[in-house]
């Protein structure tokens, strides 16, 4: 293995494995997060388990995002060399970017759950996207417990600086309030 090559491997295996996303789970109400769309009732933190909800399956989570009737969405974006990723490791070495997002339903409203996680390059244009299907989640179909999406990035190529996280959703029967698609505990770490 080249000199480089050590050294990249050793700026990468230094970095401590952590979650680059701000307040995750809301402990901090919205700190980190920009709203892109706030329909309906709006955006808001709710304590576990929640109307109409079930635990969490991590119990030192102990809050959650709960939108409502019109779509709500939030994102971060995270700049990976802010965060301590040299260009030259990105770009070399394209280490694993692994992405996490747990959702839930209320037992008493349908709801629909989306996300859009985007590498994007120096000037922010997508360079590589994971874009699943919206979820539909009924309670005749769902016993509303926590469900967990993940989807890890590899060789994506040359160029990756930053990384956009949006989700959220709406409930399916626009009833006023907080009846819509909960969200928590998101993550994207950057691995070796």
């Amino acid at each position: 293995m080249s000199e480089f090559c050590e050294e990249m491997v050793t700026e990468l295996l230094s970095r401590e494995k952590r979650n680059l996303i701000k307040n995750p789970h809301g402990a901090e109400q919205f700190e980190g997060w920009e709203i892109t769309k706030n329909g309906g009732s709006q955006w808001r933190v709710e304590e576990l388990p929640g109307d109409c909800g079930k635990e969490f399956p991590d119990e030192t989570v102990q809050s959650y995002f709960a939108t409502s009737f019109e779509l709500c969405l939030k994102k971060q974006v995270l700049d990976l060399r802010a965060e301590g990723y040299s260009e030259e490791l990105l770009d070399t070495m394209q280490p694993k970017i692994m992405v996490q997002d747990w959702y839930a339903g209320r037992s008493d409203c349908g709801c629909i759950y989306q996300l859009c996680v985007s590498l994007l390059n120096e000037s922010q244009e997508t360079v590589q996207e994971f874009k699943p299907d919206p979820v539909s989640l009924e309670p005749e179909n769902s016993d509303c417990s926590w469900s967990q999406v993940t989807h890890t990035f590899e060789g994506y190529g040359p160029g990756v600086r930053f990384v956009s996280f949006e989700h959220g959703g709406q409930d399916s029967k626009y009833w006023d309030g907080w009846f819509g698609v909960r969200v928590t505990n998101s993550s994207l770490e950057v691995q070796p």
